[in-house]
């Protein structure tokens, strides 16, 4: 089924054949707060869940605008730039907060951790929990619709710090991905792609598939269009840090590190120490 989310000057709009349908808030420098719609057949594509929401004012500017009934919101990690806004949607809408359990945020309702399911029946939604700690300790995902959201643990041709977790913690969640189905969009939290696939190109620069998105990257930046969502299949053809099992990855981190690597796990390592040296 074909969506359409509405055109304003805030929203960052999408069509896809997968429902529901999707709708993005830019906020802060170049942070997103993605809106969750509820299905058509449900007559409920103007209610919505409000993903990390980082800032309030884009976020009740755009359901003012727009005549959205907000109904929960879903919480990925603590960081203040997707909990900023969580105080004031909680007053002024009463909404129901769902947030990792193994973090302390304040305002959550529902506190979830891996493999539990929240289901929204009257928007016709469901979603499944899954752990990915590595940028912080208690990060969580959530996937449903053949959509993940999954805020700062993986981005469009790159991957969240280690703020908290340890790399060992994140190449564990990212292997998690790598078992999705290959059409899921990946709704990530922040527009970093032309800059992480800059350095991708330095892990494999002969990635014709890399050199073909950083094109098509390039192009959509030039028109201030973003470049969330990706697919999962588009990330693992590009995205170094899902390529972790790669030869070409393999060895252009033994050329970095300048000592062989045996485990993807210490590949994965290498890349996300390689990078932070460049940031």
């Amino acid at each position: 089924m074909k969506t359409d989310t509405k055109t304003s000057d805030r929203s960052l709009n999408n069509k896809s054949d997968v429902s529901p349908g999707i709708s993005g808030i830019p906020a802060f420098d170049d942070n997103y707060i993605w809106f969750i719609h509820g299905l058509p057949e449900k007559h409920a594509d103007q209610q919505i869940i409000i993903v990390d929401p980082g800032d309030s004012a884009p976020v009740i500017q755009a359901i003012e605008q727009d005549k959205l009934t907000p109904k929960a919101i879903f919480i990925t990690h603590h960081h203040g730039d997707h909990t900023g806004g969580v105080s004031s949607l909680v007053e002024k809408y009463q909404l129901p907060v769902y947030g990792p359990a193994n973090e302390q945020i304040p305002n959550i309702t529902y506190p979830l951790s891996e493999n539990q399911l929240i289901s929204f029946k009257s928007m016709g939604l469901s979603f499944k929990i899954i752990d990915v700690p590595g940028h912080t300790r208690g990060h969580i995902a959530y996937l449903g619709h053949q959509t993940l959201f999954i805020g700062d643990t993986l981005f469009a041709g790159g991957c969240g710090r280690l703020f908290e977790g340890t790399a060992e913690q994140m190449h564990h969640s990212l292997s998690k991905l790598l078992e999705l189905d290959n059409k899921t969009l990946v709704y990530c939290a922040h527009e970093y792609t032309q800059e992480n696939l800059a350095f991708a190109q330095r892990v494999e620069p002969a990635n014709e598939r890399l050199l073909q998105r950083i094109k098509e990257t390039t192009r959509l930046r030039e028109m201030n269009l973003p470049t969330i969502p990706s697919t999962l299949k588009l990330e693992k053809q590009t995205n170094p840090f899902l390529r972790f099992d790669i030869k070409e990855v393999r060895l252009a981190a033994e050329k970095f590190t300048q000592k062989p690597l045996d485990k993807p796990a210490d590949v994965f390592k290498t890349i996300r120490y390689w990078k932070d040296t460049l940031d």
